[in-house]
């Protein structure tokens, strides 16, 4: 089968600091790889050149037969808001929208109606629980309900990958152990692929497969690790 992601030779250095060394890996279609390593790695410097948030210095990275480093900054924005979800610890929610409104702002850039949008963001508030927040503001949040918001925003278009970058690092064991839970329901009921930027084993756990970093290359003992949920 042809990987749905594929990333070959990947590097990306932050002035002379190099961060990736020449990375390969593939996503498949519905299948969740965990990224894992210690901290200062190049685990979310990956995520974020898969993601084409940030652009390789070298190798390529290609999505159903497009090289994302040929595409302009607008095609590469409209791919993350249309076929790639991006889930980032902190939530990253705008402070001056409510949370219904933060959850529908992806739908809402790529052209839906508001009513429309509103209903299917509200669906997702409330399968994670925070549908009693939706006219808040992050402000007036906790960082487990902020996250779960983004939760919600991350997957409301049905994403065909979803990158998401130590989702539960700043959640209490029980709300994170939800957010993973409908992650990997999501996955296998829409055949989403997952990049799970994580440290933690019991995280990496969730995932079909594990590929850990170390120095910005490919770990070769770290392979095929992960067990499915």
């Amino acid at each position: 089968m042809e990987p749905l992601l594929n990333g070959t030779g990947i590097t990306r250095s932050f002035g002379p600091t190099p961060a990736l060394r020449g990375v390969d890996i593939d996503v498949a279609e519905g299948e969740i790889v965990a990224v894992t390593g210690p901290s200062g790695c190049g685990k979310s410097t990956l995520l974020h050149c898969l993601a084409g948030i940030l652009r390789a210095d070298s190798g390529t990275v290609t999505y159903r037969d497009q090289n994302l480093g040929l595409l302009s900054e607008a095609a590469r924005s409209r791919l993350r808001r249309t076929e790639f979800g991006v889930l980032f610890q902190f939530g990253q929610l705008v402070p001056e929208l409510t949370a219904v409104e933060n959850a529908a702002l992806p739908l809402l850039l790529a052209g839906s109606g508001r009513r429309e949008a509103r209903t299917v963001a509200l669906g997702w508030l409330d399968r994670l629980g925070v549908a009693d927040l939706a006219d808040q503001r992050p402000g007036a949040m906790s960082g487990g309900q902020q996250q779960r918001c983004a939760t919600a925003r991350a997957l409301v278009t049905g994403p065909r990958v979803l990158f998401a970058d130590e989702p539960t690092g700043s959640l209490d064991a029980l709300t994170g152990e939800q957010v993973l839970g409908e992650i990997v329901q999501v996955a296998r009921a829409q055949n989403t692929a997952v990049v799970l930027v994580t440290h933690e084993a019991k995280v990496a756990a969730y995932a079909d497969r594990e590929v850990t970093l170390r120095d910005g290359v490919v770990d070769a003992t770290g392979l095929g690790l992960g067990m499915r949920a």
